[in-house]
């Protein structure tokens, strides 16, 4: 399924044309019929000589439209410029040539029309001044047909190029990631909400959930139809009018886009690369102030250049597009930029919702050249040096078929730059980098706390900012290194040996002396620092309760002892049983009994403690 639109000056015909090929007039407004001129984009259909079903956009010649064009000329996969004989090249004829040239439509067929009403000699004029206006756009090298629709003059010519133009034209991708751009919503008695577009990068299906990006109103496919013609599923490359249910029209708007819920996040930034019309007026300077368009959608912009202080006529260069409102785009995207009255430049999304960029920063812009021009491989590798993804992930953040991002990745893998881990994808690069910082964190942890023996995983693991998944393969690297090991439930380096000053170890060995005179009921004033505590507590002297009563360690062993001894006499343990055992207070035995549930040692039913599981598996 292909889709062909229409470009050119007002009156030159382009309706007219479009009604001589099709039998359908594409004029639907009773406005556009009574003053001939059309206002808003139209819409018909033919089968081509060769049977090849083509939907036809037909757009709004006049510069007060030229919003209007811009809708109907994203996603065409074949131009049918339409210039006048009597007339020539005209104002519109330049600025819709330039909105083609820089969405890169692919190919296009030109229809020189109204030739019953121009000499032949006048005609040849008209084609040689074309030559001129063609050079070095996309319609350089078209195909170009007189016509006449009154007279029916090169109608049949017309189609046969339109078809072999097409037979050069890729077929659009299917990604199985639908998006509709949305160019009009209205409302049928009976059947409630339908909007109409053309189908990018996947089916869509009756019955499919779907949701309004960059709104994310929550929708479902009532109904499809192609050509008027109901069906149960459109692939990709279709003219479509999908019904909806659970969504008013009051809530649609132009600029949406149809999509399955998850799959398109509110845009309000931009990365692009950006090419100035031959025809702009003058320099685009640095912040200023643009109407963003793309697809359908449409936004106020604030454009930053990236590599220059301003982009003269024909110029290339990269800038980051700040928009308001939000918009639904992806990489990959054609755009245009537009001020006040004239169409200035367009070019192709690299990325959304980048970073605030460092201007005249030549990584930056190597990177943003890579996004656009690098090979799939290379691209993929950038995206995981940001951080691991999983194969899925990647084609759809490079908008890229499966099988494509498939030997992409084995090409990563195959020159040692990325790994595969479970399902996700490292960049080794990226590995190293966190290895360091993981590293570093623990070393970072360990000089603040000397007297620690290892630093927590969960510190490490936040503080290095990585989710657990990541974390663990890089703790792995680390531990299979050797530049970590494992302590407990902690990490340091092997080297690492906690240490005491001769003050702290003073003032450790009184604090054990007086732990080990108070047996089951030690002391709790004046406890150590916490640092001091945690070192005791690492070097197994002491046991420490959540109710913040401390043991010496031999002394807590005894307690256990006397625990599984009386676990092999009786059932069960009661609290008050237990602080006589002891003979000691009801806080300290409590204090014990609550570390021993923590520990499986004992668990509590009702009132009582009978033997957990850490005892049971002692047995």
């Amino acid at each position: 399924m292909y889709v062909v639109g229409t470009a050119g000056h007002v009156d030159h015909g382009k309706s007219t044309l479009v009604q001589a090929l099709t039998g359908i007039d594409p004029d639907r407004l009773q406005e556009e019929k009574d003053r001939g001129l059309t206002i808003d984009l139209g819409f018909a259909w033919l089968d081509l000589p060769s049977g090849r079903d083509v939907s036809i956009v037909d757009v709004p010649g006049h510069e007060r439209f030229i919003k209007n064009m811009l809708a109907g000329a994203g996603g065409v996969d074949l131009a049918l410029f339409v210039v006048a004989a009597d007339e020539g090249t005209m104002p519109q004829t330049l600025e819709h040539l330039a909105i083609l040239d820089l969405l890169d439509v692919p190919s296009g067929v030109v229809a020189i029309t109204k030739c019953d009403t121009a000499d032949p000699e006048y005609v040849d004029l008209v084609e040689a001044e074309l030559d001129e206006v063609f050079e070095g756009t996309c319609l350089e090298d078209a195909k170009r047909v007189r016509t006449s629709a009154r007279t029916g003059e090169g109608i049949d010519d017309l189609l046969a190029a339109l078809d072999t133009a097409l037979d050069a034209t890729a077929p659009k991708r299917d990604l199985g990631r639908p998006r509709l751009p949305i160019d009009r919503a209205f409302t049928i008695q009976g059947f409630g909400a339908v909007v109409t577009g053309t189908l990018l990068d996947g089916a869509l299906h009756v019955g499919q959930e779907v949701s309004l990006a960059p709104d994310g109103t929550k929708a479902r496919v009532r109904g499809l139809q192609r050509h008027k013609s109901k069906v149960d599923t459109l692939e990709p490359g279709t003219r479509a009018a999908v019904n909806l249910s659970g969504v008013h029209v009051d809530d649609i708007r132009r600029g949406m886009v149809l999509t399955l819920p998850g799959s398109a996040t509110p845009v309000r930034a931009v990365d692009v690369s950006v090419r100035a019309a031959e025809t702009m007026r003058a320099p685009l300077s640095h912040d200023s102030g643009v109407t963003f368009l793309s697809a359908t959608s449409e936004s106020q912009a604030k454009l930053r250049l990236l590599d220059r202080e301003v982009l003269a006529p024909g110029e290339t260069g990269w800038a980051q597009l700040v928009m308001e409102p939000s918009v639904a785009v992806l990489p990959g995207d054609h755009f245009v930029i537009r001020t006040s009255n004239d169409t200035v430049a367009g070019g192709r999304i690299a990325a959304v919702n980048p970073k605030r960029h460092r201007r005249n920063h030549i990584g930056t812009v190597e990177a943003l050249e890579r996004m656009l021009e690098g090979t799939l491989a290379d691209r993929a590798l950038d995206e995981l040096l940001r951080g691991p993804l999983q194969r899925t992930q990647l084609a759809e953040r490079l908008t890229a078929e499966q099988s494509d991002i498939e030997a992409a990745v084995d090409e990563l893998i195959e020159r040692h730059d990325a790994l595969e881990q479970g399902r996700a994808l490292y960049a080794r690069r990226w590995l190293e980098a966190s290895q360091a910082r993981v590293v570093a964190t623990v070393e970072s942890y360990l000089a603040g706390s000397p007297l620690r023996s290892s630093a927590p995983r969960e510190h490490v693991r936040s503080a290095a900012g990585l989710d657990t998944g990541p974390f663990q393969v890089v703790v792995a690297g680390c531990l299979d290194g050797g530049r970590l090991e494992e302590r407990g439930a902690g990490l340091a380096p092997p080297e690492h040996k906690a240490t005491l000053s001769t003050k702290q170890e003073t003032r450790l060995q009184a604090y054990l002396a007086s732990l080990r005179a108070g047996r089951f009921s030690p002391p709790t004033a004046d406890p150590p620092t916490d640092d001091l505590l945690a070192y005791a507590a690492e070097q197994g002297m002491v046991e420490a309760t959540r109710a913040g009563v401390v043991f010496d360690a031999e002394t807590f062993a005894e307690i256990r002892s006397l625990v599984a001894e009386h676990f092999g006499a009786e059932d069960s343990l009661t609290l008050a049983h237990f602080r006589d055992m002891l003979s000691t207070s009801r806080k300290y035995a409590q204090a014990i009994l609550e570390h021993l549930d923590d520990l499986r040692i004992t668990r509590r039913v009702g009132d009582e403690r009978v033997s957990g599981t850490r005892s049971e598996e002692a047995r």
